[in-house]
């Protein structure tokens, strides 16, 4: 019995810039990580391994360096890890995005049965959390969003029950297995690798699944499949604030001419005693 994990490699947020002449992403020299959402998917996937005996396979959709990040999740406990990559795939939204991932859960399914499908709740490059549902859909899956905790397994009865981490509020939910589950990070704390998990990891293999493999008609993957498309990133500008009290030296009279400001503006509905 089969956990399918989706991983995305993704770049280190804190250290993204936009060129501003071409609105596009400066990728040189910004660091990769795996989604920080990722990491407890898999660190919920290889818990659920633990306790119930299930096998751990990862895939990630990405470029051929994605594999760095496929291998730390070899280190960390996962039985098996696919790399979907090919141009075809490249520029995919997540409409696109999720028909690969889909498919290639199928393809895994052909030969192990699938029971649960594990993603993060969103990316951190993205943050649209659409690609989770997006497969379910696609699978016919049941679809669980915004678990912080996976409560029971019953393969006897395909039933799992999970804790959903709404607004103010949890709920709890019971549904048929096979069933996707995307996790928020309250979920868990991640594991470490260990030494020797590390060095296995090294020379463990990393499946390949090109086009060739994968079989897809090129108008539904990529750029060609993809209902959107990114026109261009950029960053607001910044209007330049209005200078006030310029030259005023005392703290009261500035905090008093703040005050009248705000007042002005209707930013404090209340005026202060002075």
């Amino acid at each position: 019995m089969l956990i399918v994990t989706c991983v995305k490699q993704v770049p280190d947020t804190t250290q993204v810039k936009v060129d501003p002449i071409t609105g596009t992403l400066i990728r040189e020299g910004v660091p990769f990580i795996i989604n920080p959402f990722d990491t407890h998917a898999l660190e919920e996937s290889l818990r659920l391994k633990e306790k119930y005996g299930f096998r751990v396979a990862v895939i990630s959709m990405g470029p051929p360096n994605t594999e760095v990040t496929l291998r730390k999740a070899l280190s960390l406990g996962a039985d098996e890890v696919i790399l979907l990559s090919d141009r075809a795939f490249g520029g995919a939204d997540t409409l696109a995005t999720s028909m690969v991932l889909a498919e290639a859960i199928k393809k895994l399914g052909q030969k192990e049965e699938v029971a649960i499908v594990v993603c993060g709740r969103q990316t951190i490059d993205g943050d649209t959390a659409q690609v989770g549902p997006g497969i379910a859909t696609r699978l016919g899956y049941s679809q669980l969003t915004l678990v912080d905790r996976i409560e029971n397994v019953d393969m006897q009865a395909k039933k799992i029950r999970v804790r959903r981490k709404l607004e103010g509020r949890h709920e709890v939910v019971e549904a048929t297995i096979p069933a996707m589950i995307a996790v928020v990070r309250e979920i868990n704390r991640p594991r470490y690798p260990t030494v020797p998990m590390r060095l296995l990891a090294e020379d463990a293999p990393v499946i390949l699944w090109n086009n060739k493999v994968m079989g897809l008609r090129e108008e539904t993957i990529g750029l060609k499949g993809s209902a959107t498309q990114v026109r261009k990133i950029f960053s607001p500008e910044r209007e330049r604030g209005e200078i006030i009290g310029d030259g005023i030296s005392k703290p009261e009279e500035a905090a008093r001419l703040l005050t009248d400001k705000l007042m002005e503006k209707g930013l404090l509905w209340k005026k202060i005693k002075r």
